[in-house]
């Protein structure tokens, strides 16, 4: 990657990339990110989200509030986004901050969501211990029966984040281990700085 056919901003590289990979790499699945936080006991934790849609804004995806992820960010909105994609020996690392995105952006989503993933969300309080799987499960069953031939309503500690990016670092694998590394930070002045860093 020539840094000179670098666009100038990074949003256009990472649609190219993650398109590109959606084509060519269909083993790879390309909206699997890893969403890494500073937990309230100050420990960073990572874990794997999907993300749901990538604007020239952000990045969003959807959790449960009240969860752990969600604490973490309502504390120090502060995340890196990870993508690798094996196949086509690329990695995408972004520095952002995270936010709520509107309410009916985010009852949209829930509405097009499967029945059972609607009624998961409600089944689960997610990130809380539980005695056994039987206790979810007979609560799922219970909520299957109150929201029989019901619409079901989006909790509201169910929703939205979107991540907007202060940094992205775009990695390509290369023989020899001289791997290309492009890294974007956002100035002061709404625009990008592009410079090529050292594999």
């Amino acid at each position: 990657m020539l840094l000179e056919n670098a666009p100038e901003n990074p949003l256009e590289l990472f649609q190219k990339w993650f398109f590109e990979v959606d084509k060519y790499f269909s083993e790879d699945e390309n909206n699997a990110m890893t969403i890494s936080t500073i937990g309230l006991d100050g420990f960073p934790k990572s874990r794997v989200v999907l993300l749901k849609k990538f604007t020239y804004e952000g990045f969003i995806f959807y959790t449960n509030y009240n969860s752990e992820k969600g604490k973490a960010i309502a504390k120090n909105p502060n995340v890196c986004l990870s993508f690798f994609w094996h196949g086509a020996e690329r990695q995408v690392i972004i520095k952002g901050k995270a936010e709520k995105i509107a309410p009916n952006l985010s009852d949209g989503y829930f509405e097009s969501r499967p029945i059972g993933s609607q009624l998961g969300a409600l089944a689960s309080n997610q990130s809380e211990v539980v005695p056994d799987r039987a206790f979810l499960e007979e609560k799922l069953k219970a909520l299957e029966h109150e929201y029989e031939g019901k619409a079901i309503e989006r909790p509201k500690y169910w929703g939205g984040y979107i991540v907007k990016p202060v940094e992205l670092e775009f990695w390509q694998g290369r023989p020899n281990r001289l791997h290309d590394r492009i890294r974007y930070q956002m100035q002061t002045d709404y625009n990008w700085k592009i410079e090529r860093l050292s594999p």
